[in-house]
């Protein structure tokens, strides 16, 4: 199995050089090496993602550990005393069972319409199940990185933008806003999610904030134009990208 892991670790390298071309340094190249070699992660089915120079897992990647390391059982149930339907606020309880006779390794997973995109926005039930699920495999199996599922991130709805805009107000455009990661990152993720060509998605960007460039926008108005393009892209792929299309340069033609 390790000869076959190492076969993977050198496959997810040349992938990752790709995919991530000039955001990969040495050190991180080493880690993905490491993680495929420990864990069997392969970068071609999203097991993990790079964002802002570190390392993620993904649901779809800790369920396929699970099952490769045969995994017994996972159950999950809710906590009640936590949950609030009307609000949609959800809390779940999840335990994996390694084997027949393990005791089981506990995660919790919470969420409500302040801590998810959105894209989910109504479907806060069944992302609280995925962090619960995410968070137990992770002590399980000792991997310590975060999954992306359970970063608050990509996150915030437009009423948590308000409620902290005076805070916001003080930071550029890729700063953090209470302690979450910046807003590059959630960019980042809608990019590769949707397959969008990132110089295109920045001239949109741009544009829809009425400045010379991204870098040159408040944190409100890309807050804005991040919660347009996850919309716009789970409506209509199709449309968006005839959109971005229209942002290429044209290509000057010498004689």
């Amino acid at each position: 199995m390790k000869r076959d892991f190492g076969k993977l670790a050198r496959k997810n390298v040349k992938l990752a050089k790709g995919k991530w071309a000039g955001e990969l340094s040495s050190h991180q190249l080493q880690v993905l090496r490491s993680l495929t070699e420990n864990y069997g992660f392969a970068v071609a089915l999203s097991d993990l993602l790079l964002l802002d120079g570190g390392w993620y897992v993904t649901h779809a990647g800790l369920l396929r550990l699970a099952a490769r390391s045969r995994c017994n059982s996972i159950r999950v149930e809710q906590v009640r005393h936590f949950c609030d339907p009307v609000a949609g606020r959800w809390v779940f309880k999840a335990t994996v069972y390694k084997s027949l006779s393990s005791k089981g390794f506990v995660g919790y997973g919470d969420a409500d319409p302040s801590n998810v995109s959105l894209m989910v926005q109504g479907a806060e039930l069944r992302v609280a199940e995925t962090r619960a699920v995410n968070r137990a495999l992770r002590k399980a199996y000792g991997i310590g990185l975060c999954s992306v599922e359970e970063l608050g991130s990509f996150s915030g709805s437009p009423a948590a933008v308000k409620s902290h805009e005076p805070f916001a107000k003080s930071h550029s455009a890729n700063g953090s806003n209470n302690g979450q990661p910046r807003l590059r990152d959630r960019l980042c993720v809608l990019i590769r999610q949707y397959n969008l060509d990132p110089t295109l998605v920045k001239a949109y960007a741009a544009d829809f904030c009425g400045t010379p460039t991204l870098k040159d926008a408040s944190r409100d108005l890309v807050e804005s134009f991040i919660f347009h393009l996850a919309a716009s892209a789970k409506e209509n792929r199709d449309s968006l990208v005839c959109k971005l299309n229209s942002y290429a340069q044209p290509v000057e033609v010498k004689l």
